[in-house]
């Protein structure tokens, strides 16, 4: 049996996992402002002990990130992403027998570690499946699986949550991806080059563009990560994720109770309206790929065709939040106002992250690129790890901080890759 398309069967598998993955990441953050009572936690601590529970998530999210990226180079993406799978989707189902803000930690800790996976997996099948003009694209459909997942999460977690209960939740969705193992392990039976039901037109449109990579024969090496830190491409990596993710995390994170405190939206509210920035986002990683793939198509050095996508969403991106903060006191009595430009902010992040973790592959090759891609998703998470504990502090009274803080995190991020990024690939 051959299968036309295989690549986009895969990447239509890891974009599923990703749904999965931020519907199980995004129940806590959804359910919590009306959940948080039932714990014994006072109003006033309410924001810090979801930056608790969020802080042991980020942390183990840090260390999974580089460890399950060393992990995927050395057993493969198809063993790789089912450990990563059954693990998060076990350390969901155990969130409903949690009973203190300690086990809920704990449980949140495990649940880090393996979603970590995820990433490093996908930008690692992604070097495997498509030929460089086609990995932003790729990384696009990826991409839009994080911000699907936040569409669905919302108005499903809501539904769920009234229905059978917050413990009722966390056990339903675990079996999601427990299901979604079956499909991969039949569909995703072996790489491009040996895949029986690849066909040989695709299998030579994979391999033969292999060599389209801008990149020395010395970099067929595998590097350690100190090695790799001696390569201003890995910082160009590190220093723009560091910044530019915890954008995306303030409100993944934040959104929800942010909803509930600023415009007095009950879960219903919240299932009916916080899906749509979310869905703008998804859009925004699709247009996002498309753009630097068609110029690559063009011609176009695919690391410059990156860049320019990367510019383009920082634009966008800052001109929505500047907006939000020159607004903000107007905006209160018109949700509809911030919700919009807010779309608009994660429409831009969407735009351009995808183009930032298709990075690791542009630069690198073999077992490389999974490391790098997870030394990006540590320092991404370091980064949401500080701005996490910064917004209890910076909202006490309003939430102008909050957006004032995402806008000086996107040219930062900008500055830095172009700072880095900005000499040929050579090792220091």
């Amino acid at each position: 049996m051959k299968i036309k398309g295989l690549r986009w069967w895969i990447i239509t598998l890891i974009g599923i996992a990703t749904v999965i993955n931020y519907i199980d990441r995004s129940a806590i953050n959804i359910m919590w402002p009306y959940i948080y009572k039932d714990f014994g936690i006072a109003d006033a601590d309410n924001k810090n002990a979801l930056a608790l529970i969020t802080t042991f998530f980020m942390i183990a999210y840090a260390i999974g990130q580089t460890v399950t990226g060393k992990m995927m180079d050395a057993i493969g993406t198809k063993l790789g992403m089912v450990v990563s799978i059954a693990g998060w989707s076990i350390s969901i189902a155990l969130h409903a027998i949690a009973k203190t803000i300690s086990s809920f930690s704990i449980f949140r800790f495990f649940l880090g570690l393996s979603e970590a996976g995820n990433w490093p997996g996908a930008t690692k099948s992604n070097a495997e499946w498509f030929p460089p003009k086609e990995r932003a694209i790729a990384q696009g459909i990826f991409g839009a699986g994080a911000s699907l997942g936040s569409v669905v999460s919302a108005p499903v977690i809501a539904m769920l949550y009234l229905s059978i209960g917050w413990q009722g939740t966390f056990a339903g969705i675990a079996v999601l991806g427990l299901l979604w193992i079956v499909p991969w392990l039949i569909m995703n039976k072996t790489t491009p080059d040996k895949h029986p039901w690849i066909t040989k037109e695709e299998q030579e449109h994979i391999l033969d563009n292999k060599n389209e990579k801008t990149k020395t024969a010395t970099e067929t090496k595998v590097y350690s990560w100190w090695q790799l830190l001696n390569f201003k491409a890995t910082w160009s990596i590190i220093s723009s994720r560091f910044f530019i993710d915890p954008v995306w995390w303030l409100f993944v994170t934040w959104l929800p109770t942010f909803l509930k405190e600023q415009f007095h939206f009950d879960i219903k509210q919240v299932g009916a309206f916080a899906w749509f920035p979310y869905l703008m986002a998804a859009i925004g990683g699709i247009i996002g790929g498309y753009y630097s793939s068609r110029m690559i198509k063009r011609g176009v050095d695919a690391v410059a065709a990156r860049k320019k996508a990367i510019t383009i969403g920082s634009v966008i991106m800052l001109a929505s939040l500047v907006a939000i903060v020159l607004m903000l006191n107007q905006l209160k009595e018109q949700p509809a106002v911030a919700i919009g430009l807010i779309s608009i902010t994660l429409f831009g992040f969407q735009f351009l992250i995808g183009n930032i973790q298709t990075l690791p592959s542009d630069y690198f090759n073999g077992k490389n690129v999974g490391v790098v891609a997870g030394m990006g998703g540590t320092a991404a998470v370091i980064g949401v790890l500080i701005t996490t504990w910064m917004v209890p502090v910076i909202t006490k009274t309003s939430y102008n901080s909050f957006f004032i803080l995402a806008a000086l995190l996107v040219p930062l991020a900008w500055l830095s890759l172009k700072y880095f990024g900005k000499k040929d690939f050579n090792a220091s």
